[in-house]
């Protein structure tokens, strides 16, 4: 064989592989058309003129994609690049995570008994009690463990910041007393949907524990693996625990643009660029209500579900929301998805300002 052939199959060899080896360039979700845009952007320009007034407060982003295209994108603070810290509200990706090992028979189910994927903090476990033995992965999906553990009592042994104090926080959750109520009279109703509703980070770190028992790898890892690879997200930064354990209840670290892509995942019911990606029925599952946080909010695996009132018009949401005002939320009878990035962290009315900016500004300026 001529020298300069071998040399041309060998650099075209080459090529193949390392083309076989790199990663896919990241896939951004379709534009609208311009015209589409330019109206909606017409029509929000009184929202980005108060939050430059300071009317809203450090508000970082605002993103809408309507019937699968992006159809609005405004900077406040950073830029497209920029990692948007929204606390709480990954917690749903830990949702789809679940899902993923369940559809992957990794994970046996939602009733998996969190006690028997975890002898070792069982074994150790102080405050012994048979309830505590039966806790399912279900119960920390829905927030409703029997465990004495609620984020919105500073007076709660299990309080999220008590956690970050110890090494081992997984242990920190176990050892935790049951929980009791009080009630007037003896004759106690029963919760809606038979569970009592307690937010609860810690347990929701367990399930990072659980995962990665069950997958037989660390829970980044394994999302990056399944979820955010075939999403085409390659920048995601995750905080670990003093035992570099991926804190999967929250804190996770995405670009706006991704996290739109998680909505607009759920929208498509699990479906990405015509792959499956998350069961449908998993979709469905974990947005439907599975416990009552108030008479307007429902919770589901790790989901909130609530209609906003725009105009006369109730539109129902699921939807991930954190610290700081952060929300991605899903309207599907809208067929639109929408991110709102804040770092209001820990401030009154946090919430009440990013709710504002849907049903004031971004409804009115998409809804039929």
């Amino acid at each position: 064989m001529p020298h300069s052939l071998r040399v041309i199959l060998v650099v075209a060899a080459f090529a193949a592989l390392t083309s076989a080896q790199a990663p896919s360039p990241e896939r951004e979700m379709p534009e609208a058309s311009t015209a589409d845009k330019e109206a909606v952007t017409a029509r929000l320009k009184s929202m980005e003129t108060a939050v430059r007034a300071g009317e809203f407060k450090k508000i970082g982003s605002v993103l809408v994609a309507q019937h699968g295209r992006v159809i609005y994108e405004k900077y406040f603070d950073g830029d497209a690049t920029t990692l948007r810290d929204t606390r709480s509200a990954t917690k749903s990706i830990t949702s789809a995570v679940v899902g993923i090992a369940i559809a992957q028979k990794k994970l046996s189910g939602v009733d998996a008994r969190v006690m028997q994927l975890l002898p070792e903090h069982a074994r150790r476990m102080q405050n012994p009690d048979p309830r505590k033995d039966k806790i399912t992965v279900e119960d920390f999906l829905t927030m409703s463990s029997v465990l004495e553990c609620d984020d919105w009592n500073d007076a709660s042994r299990g309080n999220e910041e008590r956690m970050y104090l110890v090494e081992d926080w997984a242990q920190f959750i176990f050892d935790l007393p049951v929980a009791g109520r009080m009630h007037v009279g003896e004759k106690v109703e029963p919760p809606p949907y038979g569970r009592n509703f307690s937010y609860c980070t810690g347990g929701v770190f367990i399930l990072s524990e659980v995962l990665q028992r069950a997958a037989g790898t660390r829970t980044d890892q394994y999302a990056q693996e399944k979820l955010f690879a075939p999403l085409g997200i390659s920048d995601a930064q995750w905080v670990f625990s003093p035992l570099n354990i991926p804190q999967t209840g929250g804190g996770l670290r995405l670009s706006s643009r991704d996290l739109l892509k998680i909505a607009q995942l759920y929208l498509n019911g699990g479906t990405w660029e015509g792959k499956r990606i998350v069961d449908e029925a998993w979709v469905q599952t974990s947005t439907q209500p599975h416990a009552r946080i108030d008479d307007q909010t429902e919770y589901g695996y790790l989901w909130w579900l609530k209609a906003f009132k725009s105009g006369g018009k109730s539109y129902p949401a699921f939807f991930m929301s954190g610290n700081g005002g952060n929300k991605v939320a899903v309207f599907p009878g809208l067929d639109l998805a929408v991110v709102v990035t804040s770092t209001n962290y820990s401030t009154r009315g946090m919430h009440e300002q990013t709710e504002k900016l849907l049903t004031d500004y971004i409804l009115p300026a998409v809804g039929p």
